[in-house]
């Protein structure tokens, strides 16, 4: 299969320049407004590769002088790309890691043991792969008291100090700006300590312990002031989800709410990120305050969508003089005048509009976002989890149907994972108390029954990798949840379809990596179906990565397909809602719902009941999930009339897939 497809997705084509740029002077140019050097790169494992060759000439370089190299880790999934490329150069290169001691950047306490937390994670990831002599990986007692926590502090602080001190801090960044557990209201002269855990730290730590409850309420960690002492600091980010954050830290002044900010002091500090955490910086997001423009029409969307943010003004009464004082003069010199720019942008935007997602038959489709032929096209909707098709594009879905396309919907994964013991232990129960009622307790069915229920009640560890019985039951009260959803929204049981993916079935948080046995199930339901038309989701911020991962899944087999005669008429669409929406300069077909098909749409998603209140994964937004989709799809509506469109209750937005070469 091929890999990270949805690494390449490029919604507005930046020009290398922006991110690589050409001289000295245009990188003086371009990063006008950032305050830490930042190195952009396309993916993850390139930018990896750069840093570890830079950290292999910096061991080397102590090795030469008989010294040790001191490098303070963070854990977390920042730095995995990292290790892989410095696993790589041991292996290939020979690099030796025999001067080097690794300190995790904080540890969480109490333990249950040495087998977990972030020690554990690095030796797991990268030190039992390459030949650091164990006892140089510094471990933090796992059996800390109230009792003994502060002189193990003082012996970690020493073991540091007696070695010369940090030459390397490699750190991924947090959601809200966190440094390990570093979290926002954090003060920069603070030292190591124990911390209490914040919301979004024991949220980013469930990947570690499997569940919320199993996370310890503290941790260890170096603070800031012992951080800023590092020689050099290299800061990681990947990924859609850490865009926003990697601006306030690298374009905002020093905040304390921004713990990450405080690296603006330090003397010797870069940032890498890939094109996606990039992607809200200034030299990316909008290039026209700090250089030249190559004017697309995306870009000139953006450019318009933005200065109407600014001014407060619908498109059409954008004036020439508004151009010029928000740095877009340049667009006059173009277009001639704001006139004909408004005019041009206003079409553009409202020719995404369609109340046909399939098409209209008989029109005139040339300014309509989907193809009018074939009339009632083959639809297949994706979905990663048993719900995302409700709750991403439920109004849409509804549309399709009612329109008489032939609407096929399949749910990557079993979801199993996010149903909580409770929703289990409802249905044993039901299904013991009417094996009582029939008089079949000497069945294997009622013994097992009783059996699985008094384990979930009584004797599973919290935390602890699910059974395969416990999976299955889970996956199957999602299975039924995602049918009755599909049935009100108007599908027959034989248009839905359950892949059921190997990589998601570990039990656990922690998924496997995808592989062609995975590719080749979604490319078997491809060649039975041969839809014209493909829904995936492209909710790239979701926080525990499925998302991901089952778009790369459904890419990598569409790439395998794009070869095939019905594969070259298939138009391939992205949705969002889970967990964001689409910037409007990005939208190029929004479907709009009345009250009644909101409501419509929220009752869909109210089938999944074991995703309401008692689901393990809501992550940081108390809001339910038709909540959050119903403001979404709101926010987008009053956006469009911002702008000085049509009023509307709601819309789902969506963006065209085009498969890379």
């Amino acid at each position: 299969m091929r890999h990270g497809l949805s690494n390449k997705i490029a919604l507005t084509q930046i020009e290398e320049r922006l991110y690589k740029p050409l001289n000295a002077y245009e990188q003086g140019i371009l990063t006008t407004y950032e305050r830490i050097p930042v190195n952009i790169l396309p993916t993850p494992e390139e930018a990896s590769k750069i840093i570890a060759n830079s950290m292999a000439l910096d061991i080397q370089a102590k090795a030469s002088q008989g010294k040790p190299f001191v490098l303070v880790l963070s854990g977390g999934t920042s730095p995995e790309p990292l290790y892989n490329a410095l696993i790589e150069l041991h292996e290939k290169s020979g690099l030796n890691f025999g001067n080097v001691h690794i300190f995790p950047m904080y540890e969480f306490v109490p333990l249950p043991s040495m087998e977990s937390g972030v020690s554990a994670l690095i030796a797991n990831h990268f030190t039992s792969k390459i030949d650091l002599p164990t006892d140089q990986l510094h471990r933090l007692n796992h059996q800390l008291t109230t009792d003994n926590i502060g002189e193990a502090i003082h012996e970690f602080d020493k073991a540091i100090a007696d070695l010369g001190g940090i030459d390397l801090l490699v750190t991924g960044i947090g959601r809200r700006g966190s440094v390990g557990i570093n979290a926002p209201g954090s003060i920069f002269s603070q030292g190591t300590r124990l911390s209490v855990l914040d919301t979004t730290s024991v949220q980013e730590a469930i990947s570690t312990f499997n569940t919320k409850e199993n996370v310890p309420p503290t941790a260890v960690t170096l603070g800031l002031k012992d951080l800023g002492e590092a020689r050099k600091v290299i800061l990681l980010a990947w990924g859609e989800a850490k865009a926003d954050v990697i601006r306030k830290t690298v374009e905002e002044r020093v905040s304390d709410n921004v713990p990450a900010s405080f690296f603006q002091t330090h003397s010797n500090v870069q940032v890498y990120t890939d094109l996606q955490a990039a992607s809200q910086l200034t030299r990316i997001n909008r290039p026209w305050k700090v250089t030249t423009v190559n004017w697309t029409p995306k870009m000139v969307r953006r450019a318009i969508v933005w200065l109407c943010q600014e001014t407060g003004k619908p498109i059409l009464k954008l004036t020439n003089q508004d151009y010029s004082d928000h740095q877009l003069g340049e667009l006059l010199a173009v277009y001639g005048s704001a006139y004909d720019v408004n005019i041009r942008v206003f079409n553009d935007i409202q020719h995404t509009i369609t109340g046909w997602p399939g098409g209209k038959p008989n029109a005139d489709d040339s300014n309509r976002p989907e193809r009018a032929l074939p009339e009632h096209k083959r639809v297949l909707i994706f979905s990663p989890h048993p719900d995302d098709d409700v709750i991403s594009m439920g109004g849409t879905f509804r549309r399709l149907v009612v329109q008489n396309h032939d609407v096929h919907v399949t749910y990557q994964t079993s979801g199993n994972i996010a149903v909580g013991d409770e929703e289990v232990i409802r249905y044993l129960s039901f299904l013991r108390n009417t094996a009582e009622h029939l008089g079949m307790q000497d069945t294997e069915l009622y013994k097992h029954t009783v059996d699985l229920r008094h384990f979930l009640l009584h004797d599973k560890v919290e935390g602890s990798i699910e059974t395969p019985d416990v999976r299955y039951f889970k996956g199957n009260i999602r299975v039924e949840e995602a049918r009755t959803a599909a049935r009100f929204v108007g599908l027959d049981d034989d248009h839905i379809h359950f892949l059921n993916l190997p990589f998601y079935e570990t039990g656990g948080i922690k998924k496997n990596p995808p592989t062609q046995a995975d590719v080749d199930i979604v490319v078997k339901l491809l060649q039975e179906v041969k839809p014209h038309q493909i829904f995936v989701a492209g909710d790239l911020a979701d926080p525990h990565g499925t998302h991901k991962v089952c778009l790369d899944v459904a890419l990598a087999a569409i790439d395998q397909l794009k070869e095939e005669e019905w594969m070259k008429t298939c138009w391939i669409w992205m949705y969002r809602g889970a967990w964001a929406e689409w910037e409007i300069d990005h939208i190029e077909m929004a479907v709009p719902m009345s009250p009644e098909e909101l409501r419509y749409k929220r009752n869909s998603i109210l089938k999944h009941q074991s995703q309401m209140e008692s689901a393990p994964f809501l992550g940081d937004d108390e809001r339910l999930f038709w909540q959050r989709s119903e403001d979404r799809n709101r926010a987008t509506a009053e956006l469009y009339q911002r702008l000085g469109l049509a009023s509307y209750e709601a819309i789902e937005a969506f963006v065209r897939y085009h498969p890379v070469d």
